[in-house]
């Protein structure tokens, strides 16, 4: 089954970063108003974007572990050993359909699927290209060093 190919969108818009209450309510789920879909956008395609996935994760797991921790009957290091399972497991399946859930984020924002890949495919491939400039202009210096030694 081949993926069908996704125009890479360009963001044209202003990035207008929500404010902490509606970052909240992203995080477990919620769409953001059109004013911030150039954010939405960015946030998952940003060179931070596993990071940022993991850190909507944390805030999600953050209710039903301190549930767990404050109702939960029994000793205190049973409840927090539970909840630090809790924690793993659900960081665990969070980092496991990480590609799937930050392109449902972008489909809310109103882009395609596949849209979230293709900006950090294009940006991926931007920093190879650079970084092989960068290293053809480091071997030019290290051959001009070798010919100016070369000819003492």
């Amino acid at each position: 089954m081949t993926r069908p190919v996704v125009e890479t969108p360009v963001l044209t818009e202003p990035l207008v970063r929500p404010n902490p209450l509606r970052w909240v309510l992203y995080a477990f789920g919620a769409g953001l108003p059109a004013r911030h879909r150039s954010w939405v956008l960015h946030d998952v395609t940003t060179r931070t974007w596993g990071l940022r996935h993991v850190a909507r994760t944390l805030v999600q797991l953050s209710v039903p572990i301190a549930l767990v921790v404050v109702l939960v009957p029994g000793p205190l290091w049973l409840r927090c050993m539970t909840a630090l399972i809790g924690l793993i497991l659900g960081t665990f399946f969070a980092v496991a359909y990480m590609s799937e859930t930050v392109e449902n984020r972008v489909r809310k924002a109103g882009y395609p699927i596949g849209s979230a890949q293709a900006g950090r495919d294009r940006i991926s491939a931007g920093r190879e290209a650079l970084a092989s400039q960068r290293r053809r202009a480091a071997a030019a210096r290290r051959a001009e060093r070798y010919r100016a030694r070369q000819g003492r």
